[in-house]
């Protein structure tokens, strides 16, 4: 595998680099077949996931498992539970109780295997000054660094992303590399991004991240518990956000950043389930969404349990 990884290195070749020689009319030159590993060409050439059948699948999950298994020397599982009939995850947030300790971002780091080196967080919790007419999140506060949390003059706002009803970043896709499940959960296909990087122009909460390098995480500290769509290791050059836990919520455990919360601020569930707390949340809080005049229908809910 660390051959594997050197040619890959060396010839620098993924499907954007390949797009980029096809478009001049250089691919042959852009991919060296005679230096190939069957194991990367079936990954280079795989299809698109919801094209494939179940034993397509479940080889596609065998070759990753083997290949992380051979870069990180550890056991690690790729699963591919599906969405729950019936299930439609919502998040909500209680920003009267959030006092910006940041252990959201922290536990969902060591979740989903986000990268340490560069530092990637899907979280990002920012702080705003009390009795301002309104939220500005473009021009907000990301690096506050105080001895000690909540301060009184102010409050917090963890953003991430927001699962969209109407997704702008699936839309402008060229490779319909990420796509919205029927749970409600907005997925990517690492192996589908040619980090073109549109979505992330799309998206007005500024939830994805790009791995501008490989991304650094020592095999120790690899979460082996997977998903395909969610938080198996990574690859320079694609773009990764939320997937509200995947791994987790579809087989009937909260997200790592709802359990993590030491204030229970954060509120998950099926919004199709009126004894959810998160439909509680919706129908007698002071609920509101963010940049609901985009039409993006957010299923993630800000409120207000009591007043700060």
């Amino acid at each position: 595998m660390e051959e594997l990884d050197e040619k890959i290195k060396k010839i620098n070749v993924n499907r954007r680099t390949f797009l980029k020689g096809a478009a001049i009319g250089l691919a042959g030159t852009a991919l060296p077949l005679n230096k190939a590993d069957a194991s990367f060409w079936e990954a280079f050439f795989q299809k698109h996931f919801r094209e494939m059948n179940e034993a397509e699948i479940k080889k596609v999950l065998s070759r990753l498992e083997k290949d992380y298994e051979d870069k990180y020397r550890k056991e690690i599982k790729v699963g591919n539970e599906k969405p729950m009939p019936g299930v439609l995850f919502g998040y909500g947030l209680d920003l009267s109780r959030c006092i910006g300790c940041r252990r959201c971002v922290y536990a969902c780091v060591e979740e989903n295997n986000q990268s340490l080196d560069p530092q990637i967080h899907w979280i990002t919790v920012l702080r705003f000054k009390k009795g301002d007419k309104w939220v500005d999140l473009e021009n907000s506060e990301k690096y506050y660094n105080p001895s000690q949390v909540p301060e009184k003059e102010y409050f917090y706002m963890p953003i991430q992303c927001q699962q969209c009803e109407n997704p702008p970043c699936v839309r402008v896709c060229p490779t319909k590399a990420t796509w919205k499940e029927p749970d409600g959960i907005v997925v990517i296909d690492y192996n589908w991004c040619i980090g073109c990087r549109y979505c992330m122009a799309a998206c007005p909460y500024g939830a994805r991240r790009f791995n501008w390098g490989e991304p650094g995480r020592p095999a120790e500290k690899i979460n082996p518990k997977t998903h395909y769509l969610g938080n198996r290791p990574r690859y320079k050059g694609v773009v990764e956000k939320c997937t509200f836990c995947i791994q987790r919520t579809r087989n009937g455990r909260y997200p790592a950043c709802v359990e993590a919360c030491p204030v229970g601020a954060r509120k998950f569930g099926n919004l199709l389930d009126p004894q959810s707390e998160i439909r509680y949340a919706i129908e007698h809080k002071r609920v509101f969404r963010l940049k609901e005049d985009l039409n993006t229908n957010p299923k993630f809910y800000y409120f207000f349990a009591y007043g700060k």
